[in-house]
């Protein structure tokens, strides 16, 4: 019978859940609940369906299908027509898989008619685009499985056809298959080759013609490529040796369709005919191969060698084997020739017969034996792997196949019975029949109980039960399946001795502390495929009901494994493979049988399934959990509990926690475990943020038994407290202090004893010591936020427990740790108003001022504390030391005056503090506050304002980069909050009012009109340029803060900001758009150079500009460059007048910034290489000067200040760059007309004898430069003399040498007897004087690693 089976609109597929397997990941897909009900579907917000077989027995390919078509599942789009949903109820399979999934069909069939017409022939682009597509499917193959004849038949006649012409054109043929080889190939990953050879063409004719292109593709020389590139030869070689696997299969006799054989009479010889031979010579090559041609040819050489007509090869060929697995070396090659073998040898026995099978069992089992005990098997997991598999197949070899009469057979229920069944509806089904098998031949052998095994099976049972303790995985697995078939042909009593050889993988049955010694030395290895080897005996029904009471408990304690293993824990795999023991509960055994199970087994599958660590087990023990409520129905409120643990919810562990286990323990069946888990395992676990998430998920149950958590946690809770172990001590504090905060929020009274006792947990702890030696940290933030806790729940406290609590947060407020002191000040923040406001003005004093004196401790750690403590004080604390308290911390926000203070926190903290207390005070101002009102805006507006704007100019740099770059962000944000501040007291405040205070606090004699309103244009303008600067600059995060924050102050519609000049211009260019990425350059460059154009901020946005544009970051480079150069280059319409203008402000921007930052290398420096790069793209080199509003020779005065900033910029400079950008300035200057020519020109010649080489010879390239472009400069025989001095000089070797140089150039120019240029050189020797010691030649190396970063 087929259901419904609800599967995920994707483009192009799902993301699924892993497989069912043992890699530790989740397992088992969820069931998911859509069933047919009278010809309907039952829907849970899904509408995509495929179909699912469900009547089968549950075997390994219902359990893949599951897995991977419940992978798939998820939420329905939206967008869907509901018509076309309905449609989706009747349409055949490969319709809906069209319609959801394989969108991209149309182009994949296009482009194979397109290689079809061709003859085959293909391009690399389709191919590419093709094995793309395919490649999508990886995970969902199962979705182009309607489509593979499709594909398939037509590429293969194609490559049938080439090979008939392998002799004809060789090479023409190759190229047209191996293209055609890398499509099929591609299919093969992702569908698996199983289900691709099918479609193959099999004829007998073509037996010869494949063998013949397989050895054409074998003789072919290797050229090798990257797997995007691929040539096709390893894919061609996979796809032939699968195209043999096929054909060999033909049943007739090879020998009589070898044409080779019949025309030299080879069928009365013993010998295998020379097709056979070509097929083994190639196949054994491959073996060897690290590739998966290995694999291909030990499928083809199994399906060949296990032939009727094949005796003869079959035993030359184990022989050959036996001398292979005997004959062990330390290569490379020998251990991939030992990996084929053992896969080829597995494939054997797996399609042979056990006639022919038995006669070599015992040579290959001694073989095997021999191997697992060597260190190369050792250190290789596959070939352990495949040595159990083999070993596995030899046991089955030596077992007939037989129905035990002992085997459990179950019911086999559809998933949509139970729920008809709960509903009370009938439903026709063969529920309590058992599967009758008797009619069966290859089960027609005998079922009686008493058998002989051969001692050959004992001692391969031996190997897969210690196989299970193995350190691989794969390796696990493997031996578990083998167990479990071996297992389904014993038995009942030989099948009993096995499962308690697997029980004793567990611990025995000693003490609670020897168990947890066998825990951590046995490894967890052992427990993992103890599990696996019971979900395939219970799979099977080869576990019986009986064992259910010895084999329960072990699963409980697997689904709680985990054990500490230094900073983590192992045991993940564990608990997801005790999840699948589960799940194969619930597919094997009927609901009669499993009832007491399950009812021991739910809530320890639903802890797991919201508060495992782990994802995977998270998902895992879900679908165990959904499998068992869809096929035994006995789980109480099962359905609801399945609708919350879905696989989507259960991804994030805080949703886990926090949603799903809260929704679930409303029912009174899971509320009691989930808060014993909570406790007993999660409280105490070794991830801190693990208990910190559990101590959330407990005070979140608190709401269902108030009293239950208030009695019976608290009281196991407190004494934690002052545990020895760091991490139950540690857990404990927070859940006490969470859970007393959530049972005071649903309105719980503590008792005057509860209170006493909750009060005195932190003077117990710190009497303990317990913030001493490891773990103290986590221990200080812990007690802060359990007083934070206590402040918010208003526990009663005494005077003495008070002060013990504030001296407590005092000294977290002073630890250099920063998450415990913004724990501390956030305990402060609740625990002063809550307990320290009512003891009067004298205590305020006390706390204010100790702060006030923390902020100049020596201590740094002191000084970033009290900062932030400031900032929480309440009004009442703050109301009498306003003006004391902000200058204090307007003090601290700068670096100015303070160089021995070189701490970034304690500034950004003094800024956050600073902002907090002006907030405060403004917005709890009462009567009260009286005449100090109006001088508290005032203050805010000069003094507070002020040092905002100071603080926005911190570029602090230390060993962790530009720590300036956070007092500048916390100072955009307190500049903003400001601004607020003072337009919402001009729309309050009486004018008058502010004119009488404003008057007699400004003694600078300030005009009564400037002071009438606390916003004016000046301050605005400040805050909008200082902001925009920002904006422009180097680093991502801080031009997305500065932009949006500039986008608030536009467009806030609560605050309007006046006085902003050019308000239209700057919304145009930056709007109030939230989907812009500011930080991202090539969007948020374009919008701002625009700024440029406006006077009032044009200074402001250059100089953050060209720290852009000048910076070492190329990519941001580039792109401020081009929105610089787009913005110069205006339309052509008023390209003359408006260019010129834009480039006369950035001529004066420029000026003003070599002014403003003098002997500033931050600025300095990437303001000439800025300067270099305009000249270069020839802008500013000669602005027009037919403007009115622009001096004529304004291009004459920009090089003349450039040149006398770089004069005294240059001069002893050591950093390379800023030397190179001014040389190269030199040069453009150099090459005008004159006046500055001649200027630059001879600056230029004193850099020739710099004490650096490589500054020496650029210069003398730029002169040699200028020389050439200028003419006019002097006479034509003097230049080609000084071209030829320049040319012939070493620049870069001797002092002496170049010095010499120098002096000729010196006497050709006639600059040393000229008056300007001495003139010129006195004043560059006079700004050289205070540098002299930095002229030293010993010190250029250092300089040059200095400049190089180190």
């Amino acid at each position: 019978m087929l259901r419904l089976f609800i599967v995920q609109k994707a483009g192009p597929v799902a993301q699924p859940p892993p497989r069912p397997g043992p890699t530790g990941r989740g397992k088992y897909a969820p069931t998911i609940h859509a069933y047919t009900q009278e010809g309907r579907t039952v829907r849970s917000g899904l509408s995509k369906y495929c179909l699912v077989d469900y009547s089968t027995a549950p075997d390994d390919r219902t359990m893949a299908d599951s897995a991977d078509t419940a992978a798939a599942t998820a939420r329905v789009s939206d967008e869907v027509d509901p018509s076309q949903k309905e449609d989706d109820e009747h349409d055949s399979k490969e319709v809906v898989i069209l319609r959801y999934f394989l969108q991209e069909w149309g182009l994949v069939k296009s482009i194979l008619d397109r290689i079809v017409d061709n003859g085959g022939i293909s391009s690399p682009a389709d191919v590419h685009k093709i094995r793309s597509i395919m490649d999508k499917y990886q995970e969902q193959g199962q979705l182009l499985e309607p489509f593979l004849e499709i594909i398939i038949s037509p590429i293969m006649s194609i490559v049938r056809s080439q090979a008939t012409q392998l002799r004809v054109s060789p090479e023409g043929a190759m190229e047209i298959i191996k293209p055609l080889c890398i499509i099929i190939y591609s299919l093969v990953t992702v569908c698996g080759y199983k289900n691709v050879v099918k479609f193959f063409p099999h004829q007998v004719s073509d037996l010869e013609l494949a063998v013949d292109l397989l050895e054409t593709c074998h003789q072919a020389t290797s050229v090798t490529s990257l797997r995007h590139e691929s040539t096709g030869e390893m894919e061609t070689k996979c796809v032939v040796l699968l195209w043999l696997y096929i054909l060999v299969l033909i049943p007739f006799d090879i020998l009589s369709v070898d044409t080779q054989a019949v025309n030299k009479s080879y069928l009365d010889e013993p010998e295998p005919s020379p097709l056979v031979k070509k097929i083994l010579e190639i196949s054994k090559d491959y073996l060897s191969s690290a590739g998966p041609m290995r694999k291909m040819a030990g499928l083809l050489l199994a399906r060949l060698l296990t032939r009727p007509d094949m005796a003869i090869a079959f035993t030359r060929f184990t022989e050959w084997a036996h001398e292979v697995l005997l004959s062990v070396v330390e290569d490379v090659l020998d251990h991939f020739k030992l990996l084929g073998f053992a896969e080829v040898l597995s494939s054997i026995f797996k399609v042979g017969t056990r006639k022919v099978l038995l006669s070599v069992v015992s040579t290959t089992w001694s073989d095997i034996s021999l191997l697992m005990k060597s260190n190369t098997s050792a250190r290789s997991p596959l070939l352990r792997k495949f040595l159990v598999k083999l070993s596995q197949r030899i046991g089955l070899t030596c077992l007939p196949r037989r129905l035990q009469s002992w085997r459990y057979q179950g019911q086999n229920k559809l998933l949509g019975e139970t729920i008809l069944k709960n509903s009370g509806e009938g439903y026709s089904s063969n529920i309590g029949q058992h599967a009758d098998f008797s009619n069966n031949g290859e089960y027609a052998e005998l079922v009686g109980e008493d058998m002989d095994v051969p001692e050959i099976v004992e001692e391969i049972l031996e190997l897969l039960l210690s196989s299970l303790r193995d350190s691989d995985t794969v390796v696990r697995w493997s031996a578990a399946k083998g167990i479990g078939r071996i297992t389904a042909r014993l038995t009942s009593y030989l099948a009993e001795d096995v499962l308690s050889s697997v029980m004793e993988l567990f611990s025995s049955g000693e003490t609670e502390q020897v168990v947890q010694l066998i825990l951590v030395f046995q490894g967890d290895g052992s427990w993992h495929g103890g599990c696996l080897a019971l979900a395939e005996l219970a799979r099977r029904g080869l576990l019986l009901p009986s064992s259910f009471a010895k084999v329960v408990p072990l699963i409980v304690k697997a689904l709680h494994y985990d054990v500490r293993r230094g900073p983590h824990s192992i045991g993940s795999h564990v608990r997801d493979a005790a999840a699948y023991v589960c799940w194969a509960f619930g597919r094997a055994y009927s609901s009669r049988d499993m009832k007491d199970t399950l009812e021991q087994l739910a809530p320890h599958l639903l802890t797991v399934a919201c508060y495992d660590r782990e994802v995977n087990c998270r998902r895992a023990a879900s679908a165990a959990f959904q499998e068992n409520v869809g096929r035994q129905g006995n789980f109480p409120h099962g359905i609801e509990i399945v609708n919350k643990t879905d696989y989507f919810s259960l991804a994030s562990r805080t949703n886990s926690y926090l949603d799903v286990a809260v929704s679930i323990a409303q029912y009174t069946e899971y509320l009691y475990c989930f808060v014993e888990e909570l406790l007993c395992s999660k409280i105490n676990h070794w991830d801190k943020s693990l208990r910190e998430l559990a101590a959330e998920a407990l005070s979140a149950l608190a709401k269902y038994d108030p009293e239950y958590f208030a009695d019976h946690v608290l009281g196991k809770l407190i004494p934690s407290t002052l545990s020895s172990d760091l991490c139950t001590r540690h857990g404990a504090t927070l859940a006490i202090g969470e859970l007393i905060l959530a049972l005071h929020s649903h309105g719980f009274v503590f008792s005057a004893d509860k209170q006493k006792s909750l009060s005195s947990v932190v003077p117990a702890i710190e009497k303990a010591r317990l913030y001493r030696g490891k773990g103290g940290e986590i221990m200080r933030a812990a007690v802060s936020r359990f007083i934070q806790c206590l402040s918010l729940s208003e526990v009663s406290l005494n005077v003495k427990t008070k002060r013990s609590l504030l001296d407590t947060l005092n000294e977290n407020l002073k630890h250099p740790n920063a998450q415990i002191q913004l724990s501390a000040v956030n305990a402060l923040k609740h625990f002063i108003p809550a307990y320290l406001v009512m003891l009067g003005d004298k205590t305020a004093n006390e706390v204010t001022l100790k702060y006030l004196e923390l902020l100049d401790d020596p201590n740094v750690a002191a000084r970033r504390g009290a900062a932030l403590a400031l900032g929480i004080l309440p009004y009442e604390f703050l109301v009498h030391k306003w003006r004391s308290v902000g200058t204090k911390l307007c003090s601290s926000c700068t670096i100015q005056h303070k160089p021995d203070d070189p701490d970034a926190e304690a500034r950004v903290n003094a800024v956050h503090g600073l902002i907090a207390v002006c907030e405060m005070l403004t917005n709890s101002s009462t009567d009260d506050f009286g005449q100090e009102l109006s001088s508290l805006y005032l203050f805010i507006r000069s003094d507070v304002m002020q040092t905002l704007f100071q603080a926005l100019d911190d570029y602090a740099v230390d060993n962790r980069g530009d720590v300036g770059s956070w007092v500048r962000e916390a100072a955009m944000d307190a500049l903003e909050r400001c601004m607020y501040i003072l337009c919402k007291s001009d729309s309050i405040e009486s004018r008058k009012s502010l004119e009488h205070h404003g008057e007699a606090y400004h003694s600078d004699g300030q005009t009564t009109n400037l002071s009438s309103r606390l916003v004016g244009p000046e301050i605005t303008t400040n805050l909008v340029g200082g902001i925009a600067k920002q904006a422009v600059e180097k680093i991502d995060k801080i031009r997305d803060i500065a932009a949006k924050t500039l986008q608030r102050i536009l467009h806030n519609q609560k605050y309007f900001v006046p006085f902003v000049s050019d308000r239209e211009t700057l919304e145009q260019f930056i709007p109030n758009d939230p989907e812009l990425k500011w930080s991202v350059p090539s969007v948020s460059f374009p919008r701002l150079v625009q700024l440029l154009q406006i006077n009032s901020y044009s200074r402001s946005v250059l100089s953050g500009l060209v720290i852009s544009v000048g910076g070492l970051q190329e990519s941001l480079s580039k792109t401020s460059v081009t929105a610089l150069l787009d913005y110069l280059l205006v339309s052509e319409s008023d390209k003359n007048e408006e260019r010129n203008l834009r480039e006369y402000l950035l001529s004066t921007g420029f000026l003003w910034i070599l002014q403003q930052y003098q002997k500033c290398d931050r600025v300095i420096t990437p303001t000439l290489k800025t300067i270099e790069i305009l000249f270069s793209k020839k802008v500013l080199l000669n602005m027009e000067t037919k403007i009115s509003n622009i001096e004529q020779g304004h291009t004459q005065e920009f090089f003349s200040g450039i040149l006398q900033s770089l004069a005294v910029e240059l001069r002893a400079s050591k950093d390379f760059a800023k030397l190179l950008a001014g040389i190269s300035i030199l040069g453009y200057i150099a090459s005008v007309v004159e006046p500055n020519n001649s200027r630059a020109l001879y600056q230029l010649l004193f850099y020739l004898a710099h004490r650096y080489p490589k500054i020496r010879k650029a210069a003398a390239d730029q002169v040699y430069l200028v020389l050439l472009q200028n003419e006019n400069l002097m006479p034509e025989d003097k230049i080609e003399k000084a071209l030829e001095i320049i040319t012939e000089t070493c620049w870069e070797g001797a002092m002496e040498e170049a010095r010499n140089g120098r002096f000729q150039l010196y006497e050709i120019t006639g600059f040393k007897s000229g008056p300007s240029q001495e003139a010129t050189h006195k004043e560059l020797s006079k700004a050289g004087e205070k540098n002299t010691k930095v002229t030293d030649e010993n010190e250029s190396y250092s300089s040059l690693v200095g400049f190089s970063g180190f």
